[in-house]
């Protein structure tokens, strides 16, 4: 209940309210308070017929209104009607005024036409004054900016790039920023970056037409720079290198430039040092390579110098280092085909040349020089080939003869080309003989003449006098033991040189080798260094002559041997003779005689000199000595032949005879200065097995055997059993042929038994000896 009471008091005030807020409501509107939003949420409650209401309220509020608008103009209607009434005498006034305003207007009008013309053209000259004012003004600043990009394009034009970029930088950096709303300024900044790579284009062009004609004309350069005349600014323009410096430089892209020119300046270092395949065919091709690269370093010093950067010291001692590696290599290859060495000589004179030039420059060239020394030894080399044909030239053409002088004056022509001096052949008349053939003062002369080759390819080496003569020196040395040396023995063993040309030889190399004190001198006169120096080396080519003088006595022994093979192997012995011809075979004393007038030809050699003669006797004595040691070990060699079955005991008695005749030669002297019966002992071994069977003498050769005093003393118990098993056999074909022998063992058998001993009792000694051994 108490709940319900309240809920009507509720609705009893909302009631009694209402009318209130409406009545606000209304007063809002009225007002116009903005916004109504609030105002007519209040009316538009939840309650119903609000709605109705608030119109109902609305439509009294306007009726009031209404009452009091009609009250309003009922009160001042009559003061309406008054105004009306004055406006309507006013209307004729209106209309007079109108007419007048009108008239006077139009002839205003007509008045001021010509004021309105006169204002619009002073209006139109003033806009014009002012447009001029404008335009002269902009012109102002525009024209500074036209002319530099017409200076711009005239630099361009005469290739002027460095100014050309000096004025771009102007027109960037103070004219344009006054005028860039222009169109033409935005066209000229966006061609200035153009114009820009334009003027790096051409620069570049420039450079490499300059590194392409400096390429090509490298050798040019270097010729004259070799011959010192003119520097190389005489020779290049540089000004393309200078002038892309600059560009590059200025454009900010100085590093990018100097690797460019770094970089092609080395390619083509690569070109230039590679040579022509035939460059060591003439000393053209050596003398074009070194000038190429002579020319290309000069080039790169002068850049070193005249830039700042561009190169460095580093850079340029950096590329000649491979340089210098890549030339050496070249230049050992290269020499190494050279033959001719006037040739080796030429490209020696033209890599001191070279040295010297880039020394010049700042290079170090000390291994230059120290190839120069290998260069020397391929230079003697082609001097000791060139040598050994002059060498065979001469002993060729040489007769082998002594030389003969009619005269003093041919005699001194003679002693001026070779030193020779001998005392008890001035004392003889004219004409007379020297004693060496022709060819010694020839190879005297030669020796000389290799001495001043050899010296042309040390000059200008740097090198002090002792170093030059000690290479002298050398040099001569492998001429004499190594070339002469090897031309004597090849000589010496030539088919046509007989014994006489050999007997001149050993005289010859006798005179050569006492001239080699005379060689020493000449070496230590053109060099200024004495004898007496420490380190001077000193000529054993004292063993060249000795040997080819031993190698020539060899042959004469061996030509001898073989011309007495020649007579053995037309020996016709009948080994089965019963009986011998009573006088020595025909082949025998054929040889006998070509022993005798063989000697006969040493004996008459002219030996003015004792030491000739002493000389000369030795050779005679060790050839006689050995040809008869020859003759007699080839006598023996034939008794011993295995393939000779038997021998008759005639057959032993002529080949007496001929042993006979070969100890008479012995004994005549064929060769004087033997003592004694010295030549008689070559045939010992001979004679005493001959006496052994034609005496026969077995006892006491069996009985004495192996005493030093025995008579059979050089007779082999081996070389008498295989002559007596010959000789055994011998007599048993001879029995059987002719019945002979057997008769004598009719009447003799101890003899044959006899025999059959000392065969046994030889062998025993035979065996004996090879256990012993």
């Amino acid at each position: 209940m108490a709940r319900k009471s309240k809920s009507n008091m509720s609705e009893q005030y909302l009631e009694e309210n209402k009318d209130q807020i409406y009545e606000n409501a209304l007063a809002e509107i009225q007002s116009f308070e903005l916004p109504l939003g609030t105002t007519l949420r209040s009316v538009y409650d939840d309650q119903p017929n609000a709605h109705q209401r608030f119109m109902e309220k609305l439509d009294a509020c306007i009726r009031n209104h209404d009452r009091e608008i009609e009250k309003m103009c009922n009160f001042h209607h009559q003061g309406f009607v008054d105004a009306i009434t004055e406006l309507l005498k006013v209307r004729a006034d209106a209309e007079k005024l109108k007419v007048q305003v009108t008239d006077t207007n139009r002839r205003l009008q007509d008045a001021g036409k010509e004021v309105i013309a006169q204002t619009e053209e002073i209006i139109r000259c003033r806009v014009q004054q002012r447009n001029i004012t404008t335009v002269v003004e902009k012109l102002q600043l525009c024209l500074p900016v036209l002319e530099m990009y017409s200076k711009l394009k005239e630099q361009m034009n005469v290739k002027r790039y460095y100014s050309a970029l000096k004025t771009m930088e102007q027109l960037e950096n103070l004219y344009l920023p006054r005028v860039s709303q222009y169109r033409f300024c935005q066209i000229m900044i966006e061609n200035l970056p153009k114009l820009r790579e334009e003027i790096k284009e051409i620069s570049m062009s420039d450079l490499k037409d300059f590194l392409e004609s400096i390429r090509k004309h490298s050798d040019r350069i270097g010729e004259t720079a070799m011959k010192q005349v003119l520097t190389a600014q005489d020779l290049v323009d540089f000004s393309p290198v200078y002038r892309c410096l600059h560009i590059y430089s200025v454009l900010g892209d100085g590093e990018i430039f100097e690797n460019y020119y770094r970089k092609q300046r080395r390619k083509q270092a690569r070109l230039v040092l590679q040579p022509q395949s035939s460059m060591h065919e003439t000393v053209e091709g050596y003398r074009r390579y070194f000038s190429q690269i002579v020319g290309f370093f000069v080039v790169e010093d002068h850049i070193l110098h005249v830039t700042q950067g561009l190169v460095t010291r580093t850079y340029t001692d950096e590329l000649w280092n491979m340089a210098l590696s890549k030339i050496i290599a070249v230049l050992r290859t290269h020499s190494s085909y050279c033959s001719d060495p006037d040739l080796v000589l030429e490209l020696k004179n033209l890599i001191v040349v070279f040295a010297d030039t880039l020394q010049g420059y700042g290079f170090p060239v000390n291994r230059l020089f120290d190839l120069l020394f290998e260069i020397r030894d391929q230079y003697n080399e082609t001097l000791l080939k060139k040598w050994s044909g002059l060498f065979r030239d001469i002993f060729e053409a040489d007769n082998y003869s002594p030389i003969p002088v009619a005269n003093e004056e041919e005699y001194k022509i003679v002693i001026s080309k070779f030193p020779f001096q001998d005392p008890e052949l001035d004392k003889q008349s004219f004409p007379k003989k020297l004693p060496m053939s022709q060819s010694v003062p020839q190879i005297y002369i030669q020796v000389k003449e290799f001495i001043y080759a050899s010296l042309k390819f040390s000059e200008s080496l740097h090198r002090s006098s002792t170093e030059i003569d000690d290479m002298l020196r050398k040099s001569t040395n492998l001429l004499l033991t190594r070339t002469l040396s090897s031309c004597l023995q090849n000589l010496i063993k030539k088919p046509h040189i007989g014994l006489t040309e050999l007997v001149q030889i050993i005289i010859n190399t006798t005179h050569l080798e006492q001239a080699c004190k005379y060689l020493e001198d000449f070496i230590s006169n053109i060099t200024n260094i004495s004898q007496v120096t420490v380190h001077t080396a000193r000529l054993y080519g004292l063993s060249t002559f000795k040997d080819a003088r031993h190698a020539a006595e060899g042959e004469i022994y061996m030509k001898l041997n073989q011309k007495i093979d020649e007579f053995i192997q037309i020996a016709d012995y009948d080994w089965t003779m019963s009986e011998s011809d009573g006088r020595a075979s025909g082949y025998l004393m054929d040889l006998i005689n070509f022993l005798r007038s063989t000697f006969q030809v040493f004996t008459h050699l002219p030996n003015n000199n004792n030491d000739h003669a002493a000389m000369s006797g030795k050779v005679a004595q060790t050839a006689c000595m050995s040809a008869c040691q020859h003759l007699s070990t080839s006598l023996m060699q034939m008794l011993l032949d295995s393939e000779l079955k038997q021998i008759s005991m005639g057959a032993i008695q002529q080949f007496n005879l001929d042993v006979i005749q070969c100890e008479l030669f012995a004994s005549s002297e064929p060769v004087p200065g033997f003592q004694g019966d010295t030549l008689q002992l070559a045939f010992i071994d001979l004679r005493q097995l001959l006496d052994l069977f034609m005496v026969w003498d077995w006892s006491t050769y069996l009985a004495d055997y192996g005493q030093a005093t025995s008579k059979y003393l050089r007779v082999n118990p081996s070389t008498a059993l295989t002559l007596l098993e010959k000789v055994h056999r011998g007599m048993r074909d001879s029995s059987k042929k002719n019945n002979i022998f057997a008769q004598f063992r009719k009447n003799d058998r101890d003899k044959q038994k006899l025999i059959e001993t000392v065969v046994k009792q030889l062998r025993s000694l035979v065996n004996g000896m090879s256990q012993h051994t």
